[in-house]
């Protein structure tokens, strides 16, 4: 670029996106002089679902704003809770966010699940169709353009994923009522009816039973029961939602 210089921060928060001899303090940017504020941002490296406020000389500016010499300019990282426009909250997880998404549905949380990569072409124009936000490590998806909504999962183990996805979004949680498999909603199950899905020993063990309506896949409080109930209450005591639901916790 050979036009105007700006000072540029970033957030602390947002460093890790940028290369490192730009992450401490205001650093000089040379723009062409016609690229939007946003189009520097995403040139340094943060995906544009990462940054929140843009001020320039203290005063917030839109992402189009065109920089002109001598501006100071601040990126802000994403106010939280974020609000997402429209409703319900639903979310769309790539190919290697499989734990997280279970975890997101046994919250009671519509988490939808690419088991297959697909391409970043396909998620981002499913997200835009059915209006989900994208979860993803990936940080060059996110500069997609097609995407409806995104957001950078920022650690790769899954405990503090599922309570940055939480702290972030504060979706309403309703545990025990989606099929962590395919992500249907579960209904309570009468025994006799999904006997025929059912081992001998977990027959005479348990009677209490949801399924799935949309996949079938039967739910009962097996031997999995206590690892997901404590996932289950720290999410409630910390983000909010009830520990009932209408159906048991795994099969």
């Amino acid at each position: 670029m050979n036009g105007p210089e700006i000072h540029l921060e970033v957030a602390p928060e947002l460093r890790l996106f940028v290369a490192h001899e730009r992450r401490s303090g205001r650093t000089a940017v040379t723009t062409d002089g016609s690229s939007t504020l946003g189009h520097v941002v995403e040139s340094l490296g943060v995906p544009l679902t990462e940054a929140g406020q843009l001020l320039v000389d203290g005063n917030p500016v839109p992402v189009s704003h065109i920089p002109a010499a001598g501006e100071q300019v601040e990126v802000r990282a994403v106010r939280r809770p974020q609000h997402v426009p429209g409703a319900p909250l639903r979310f769309l997880l790539d190919v290697h966010l499989g734990t997280l998404a279970r975890r997101l549905r046994l919250l009671g949380v519509d988490a939808a699940y690419e088991s297959e990569d697909i391409g970043d072409p396909a998620l981002a124009t499913r997200s835009a169709q059915e209006r989900r936000v994208l979860l993803s490590r990936d940080r060059g998806l996110l500069h997609r353009r097609e995407i409806w909504a995104g957001a950078y999962v920022y650690s790769d183990r899954p405990e503090a994923q599922l309570r940055d996805v939480l702290e972030r979004f504060a979706p309403d949680l309703a545990p025990w009522t989606r099929c962590t498999a395919c992500n249907g909603p579960l209904a309570a199950a009468d025994k006799d009816s999904v006997s025929g899905q059912l081992e001998h020993g977990t027959q005479q063990s348990y009677d209490v039973f949801a399924q799935c309506t949309e996949c079938d896949r039967v739910y009962w409080r097996g031997a999995h029961h206590a690892r997901l109930e404590a996932i289950v209450t720290e999410a409630v005591r910390d983000f909010g939602g009830a520990l009932a639901g209408p159906g048991p916790s795994g099969g």
